[in-house]
């Protein structure tokens, strides 16, 4: 085969055996003398294995890198250098310039005009359903043979470090696919450079390019293996065509449409763990999850034979125009909504996305709060956060998803958030901080509470049963045991599972797009100011009738602007709610005890001349040690009776306890083995689900030995009660774990009473039966 043939070949090929072969017959597989080190680097394990934990997250960086080509393609047709001022200063930017998307959202443009957008980006699956190829093609900017070594197959180099519409940065993130390819590690690669680039004098400006990247074991003497790359007499193999045979024809046909410059990249039998279904579904899911705002849409190609579906192309545009698009069947009325926070002078915009009842399934996992930058997911939060005694969202958990988009924090913030895999946050007083501001916001959001009571009220009111029952046999069992009585120190309350809400629920809200007023609801005079205590935030409250969305809509949006004695601040939280605005506001550190602080606000937007203007008065008081953020003023010491003991420890109220059977475990997330779920009610208090048809229980009650069944039940219902209490109270004692993270003691409870439940009654009824002789004989039996 001459230099073409095999690059089509290679193309078209779907193992790794195949590829071997076909390397083997050129000569090249055992020729070692014909293979570099990536990177010009002996060492490059050390920064390869040390990238994405996860296929699909590795997948993405080849993805965004596919994104900056493109865009970098576009700046350099135009004879632009991207590093110049005349460059675009930020991907939103570089979008609306190239492309005419207005605020570079994808969400604003038509179907059909995304849709031929995507012919840039191509994502096809080959091979098997078992061991799935998948090439990557974009009409970017492409490179030169002889670049390849500075572009493709360097890392740490500073090629885009100066570039500011683009993703990349650290010059590695897109080697981290290899360990996932097959058990060799091969990569194709196959290039050639947008004609409509300047040449600058470049001789294999026309030329197509192709290289194999490989891994090779450790070398006697090594400690790790190597990843190499195919460069016969240390030049990238080469040869002229105008265009190839890449693009895919009609299902199944992988490979017969032209392509006449860009890249190409194959990943050879890819171990796409739980993917490998159609890539429409799964695996288009979860990677609009993973580049929730992807700059540029990508055509998905599924051409794997033996797939039955009713289509087997689309065209990803990221999770927000998934949203977007389906809000009014799969969101909450008036959501989603957002807000702004400020955590050490860094700018974070947030979106949260309510989900109606089962209909986040097709677009999160275990994804509760998604950090993104540039629309790339860089981490997340699980959805155990929302179960936080800090934010008490528990009955919304699954039904929520936070969007925290970072892309204007500054550079040093950046690596102090982020690992530059961009997979994963890095702990810190960033991220700890952050978090602080996300538990408040959701917490304190009056749509989330509204909807948490109407879900609360939903599960239980068909379920509530008599409360006074539980409430005896408790008492009763304090009575006879003084470490039980040590988790009820609060005393025995029957609670009111469906107790009004503090506010009634709100009508269906009409804003305006322009607010015509927005001033607050309280005003604080230089006279009469608003009390905060030096060390804590303090919030005020406007009443507007501006729509939720104000601040961080696409088009037209308003801004809001705060000063601090004629000083300008950035340190706050605003958001928006059906005619309310809460703003939340830290005292700069230099202000000290007894001083009175004068804050102005302006609100504008394009419809108005001049802003709406407001002003408060806060005095400053002192540190507040309780946290309670009270003003200053100190609680009073705790007394017998208050809810703490002499040791200090809090008491635990009377659950509320619902029995749940087999028709229900869908909504509850149960199967045979589920014993107990622990719900925070969000009013102080928790709600029990306990499993009445848990397999172990219905066997018991089958060998119940001529025990009364509603004993049996009895017993089992209140003693996983009682274990749930005594988990929740040593809650009280955890402190965050090594990584800075709450623990999921909800989901611990889960977990131990699944595990507790085979033996909870054979326990209770075998121990309570043990006789003074019983153990008499064994304590004989030991000391023999």
């Amino acid at each position: 085969m001459n230099n073409e043939q095999l690059c089509i070949s290679l193309v078209r090929a779907d193992s790794e055996e195949k590829v071997i072969s076909l390397l083997e017959r050129a000569g090249y597989w055992n020729a070692a003398e014909d293979w570099a080190y990536f990177g010009e680097n002996e060492n490059n394990f050390a920064t390869i294995g040390n990238q994405q934990s996860r296929p699909e997250a590795a997948i993405v960086e080849k993805i965004i890198n596919s994104v900056d080509a493109v865009l970098m393609g576009e700046c350099l047709s135009r004879k632009i250098s991207p590093s110049s001022d005349k460059a675009p200063k930020n991907i939103a930017d570089a979008l609306n310039t190239f492309f005419g998307i207005y605020n570079g959202k994808l969400s604003n443009l038509g179907l059909s005009e995304r849709k031929k957008l995507a012919e840039k980006i191509s994502f096809i699956a080959t091979g098997t359903t078992s061991s799935p190829c998948y090439s990557l093609i974009d009409q970017g900017e492409g490179q030169c043979p002889s670049e390849f070594k500075n572009t493709f197959l360097s890392i740490g180099k500073s090629n885009k470090l100066r570039i500011p519409f683009v993703q990349g940065k650290f010059n590695m993130g897109g080697t981290g696919v290899f360990q996932f390819c097959g058990k060799r590690n091969l990569q194709l690669l196959v290039s050639r450079r947008n004609p409509n680039i300047p040449s600058n004098g470049s001789k294999d400006h026309e030329l197509w390019g192709f290289t194999i990247v490989r891994r090779e074991d450790p070398a006697e003497g090594i400690k790790s293996s190597s990843y190499k790359y195919l460069a016969p007499k240390g030049s990238i193999i080469t040869f002229k065509a105008n265009s190839l045979p890449f693009y895919p024809g009609k299902y199944p046909q992988p490979y017969e449409n032209p392509m006449g410059f860009g890249t190409l990249i194959k990943l050879y039998e890819y171990q796409m763990t739980g993917y490998k279904t159609n890539i429409l579904l799964d695996l288009y899911n979860r990677l609009s999850l993973l580049m929730p705002s992807i700059a540029l849409p990508v055509r998905f190609y599924e051409r794997r034979p033996g797939y039955s579906a009713h289509s087997y192309e689309t065209n990803l545009s990221g999770l927000s125009v998934r949203l977007d698009e389906d809000k009014s069947d799969n969101l909450e009325d008036n959501f989603p909504t957002s807000a702004k926070i400020r955590v050490m002078g860094q700018l974070i915009r947030v979106s949260i996305f309510a989900f109606k009842r089962e209909s986040s399934v097709n677009y999160t996992r275990n994804e509760g709060v998604v950090f993104t930058i540039n629309g790339q997911t860089h981490g997340f939060l699980k959805k155990s956060f929302f179960s936080r005694n800090a934010v008490k969202m528990n009955y919304l958990a699954n039904s929520l998803l936070v969007m925290a988009d970072c892309s204007e924090i500054d550079g040093r913030a950046r690596e102090d958030l982020f690992m530059n895999s961009r997979d994963r946050l890095r702990s810190g007083d960033l991220k700890a901080g952050i978090e602080r501001e996300l538990e408040e916001l959701l917490r304190t959001h009056e749509g989330l509470k509204e909807l948490r009571q109407k879900r609360r009220s939903e599960e239980i009111k068909d379920k509530l049963g008599e409360s006074k029952p539980l409430a005896d046999v408790i008492e009763n069992l304090l009575k006879k045991s003084p470490t039980l009585s040590r988790l009820f120190i609060k005393g025995i309350r029957l609670p009111n599972p469906l107790k009004p809400m503090s506010s009634p629920p709100t009508e269906d809200y009409n804003g305006k797009k322009f607010p015509t007023y927005f001033k607050l609801i309280k005003p604080y005079t230089i006279d009469h100011p608003k009390a905060s205590a030096v060390n804590r935030r303090f919030r005020v409250k406007f009443t507007t009738d501006a729509n939720n969305d104000y601040l961080d809509r696409d088009y037209d949006p308003g801004s809001f602007s705060l000063t601090c004695n004629e000083v300008e601040i950035s340190d706050y939280t605003i958001k928006f709610w059906n005619g309310t605005c809460n703003l939340t506001v830290t005292i700069p550190g230099q202000y000290k005890v007894g001083d009175k602080v004068k804050f102005c606000s302006a609100l504008q937007d394009i419809s108005r001349a001049e802003p709406f203007r407001d002003e408060f008065w806060i005095k400053v008081c002192v540190e507040d040690t309780n946290g309670g953020g009270n003003g200053g003023k100190r609680k009073k010491p705790s007394k017998e009776g208050d809810g703490r003991g002499a040791d200090g420890l809090s008491g635990i109220d009377l659950p509320e306890v619902l029995e749940i059977r087999r028709d229900d475990w869908g909504q509850h997330g149960f199967d045979e083995g589920s014993a107990l779920k622990v719900l925070d009610s969000g009013e102080n208090g928790y709600d029990f689900f306990i499993n009445m048809d848990n397999i172990h229980l219905l066997t018991e009650l089958k060998t119940n030995n001529g025990i009364d069944e509603k004993i049996l039940e009895a017993r089992y219902k209140y003693g996983m009660v009682l274990m749930g209490i005594s988990i929740l109270n040593a809650k009280n004692h955890k402190g965050p774990q090594d990584n800075g993270d709450e623990p999921d003691i909800f989901g611990e409870i889960e977990t131990f009473s699944r595990k507790v439940s085979p033996v909870l009654l054979p326990m209770i009824g075998g121990l309570g039966s043990i006789e003074v002789e019983e153990v008499s004989k064994v304590a004989i039996i030991e000391e023999d």
